[in-house]
């Protein structure tokens, strides 16, 4: 008895050691599950990356969130070393502040553009880009444009000298800003530019202080107050599509990936980035219930 308790043993531990072993190798650790997204540190892009995670998270990943890095500069480093394993970027932005190419107003051109030269360069994959175009908007009030019969950038340029404009600061020196508007539309001069944070561009146009303000296609506060947005009639301002883009180690290892960003990606336009944005800025809502309750509006939560 004691001969086969001795033999018995050891081997029912091996069988066991062997199950355990074969049962760890076929599920993905924790840490192969991890995914860290990133994003900029401004509304838009809050609300997007917490889309990406929420879905991701949905889906079984463990997600690790990066979404404060200071602008494009700091996004793109950080996900060519690795630190990140993706986060939202524009078509126009990897255009001219990453690869530094020429501007291009088709779509499809750019976004070709930028998707192949990041993969040949970088090693990043771009995934499906959005309906929305995040691009540069010039916009007035109503009665603003009304009064002074504006609708367009020629309209715009053909009055300059009557015109207070309020924006950032470095849209006076930037490629896609004045000195690219004065190139395509001819020279100009303001009556004034009024250099202020973004945060103020909105409260001073509607306070009366500018006849217009820099602001960008997708933001809350053109829908909320009703804003015109003049028509870049010449076709200057780049497309700013957004898509999630990936290293593609990353990608090739989970290439789940794709379909579950992609659903979320291809179903923004402009008018719903609006609104999900001024539920932020003008509403002081959470970025992570915005995007939460919007991937529930659209079905894309609760599946697994």
């Amino acid at each position: 008895m004691f001969r086969l308790r001795s033999w018995l043993l050891p081997f029912i531990l091996a069988v066991i050691t062997f199950w355990i072993a074969i049962a760890c190798n076929n599920l993905p650790s924790s840490r192969e599950m991890v995914i860290r997204v990133g994003s900029k540190n401004v509304a838009e892009q809050w609300i997007l990356g917490e889309m990406y995670a929420l879905a991701l998270e949905d889906h079984g990943f463990t997600v690790e969130r990066h979404l404060n890095l200071p602008g494009t500069t700091a996004a793109h480093n950080s996900l060519t070393r690795g630190e990140v394993d993706l986060y939202p970027e524009y078509t126009g932005t990897a255009l001219l502040s990453v690869l530094k190419l020429p501007g291009n107003s088709d779509r499809q051109v750019v976004y070709e553009t930028v998707k192949e030269s990041y993969q040949e360069q970088f090693n990043l994959i771009w995934l499906a880009p959005s309906p929305m175009s995040n691009t540069q908007a010039l916009v007035m009030t109503p009665q603003k444009s009304q009064d002074y019969g504006i609708t367009t950038l020629s309209d715009l340029v053909a009055q300059a000298d009557r015109l207070v404009m309020v924006g950032p600061p470095e849209f006076q020196e930037k490629e896609d800003g004045l000195p690219g508007i004065e190139e395509v539309y001819g020279p100009f001069t303001l009556k004034d530019y009024l250099a202020v944070s973004p945060e103020f561009r909105y409260s001073t146009l509607m306070s009366g202080d500018a006849h217009v303000a820099v602001g960008s296609s997708t933001d809350g506060e053109i829908s909320a107050f009703k804003l015109v947005m003049l028509q870049d009639d010449k076709n200057f301002f780049p497309p700013y599509q957004v898509a999630p883009v990936v290293r593609a180690n990353v990608l090739k290892k989970h290439p789940e990936l794709e379909d579950i960003l992609d659903n979320i990606t291809t179903q923004i336009t402009d008018s719903i980035m609006q609104d999900l944005n001024y539920e932020v800025t003008g509403k002081q809502q959470d970025p992570a219930m915005v995007a939460h309750d919007f991937l529930q509006k659209i079905q894309v939560l609760g599946r697994n």
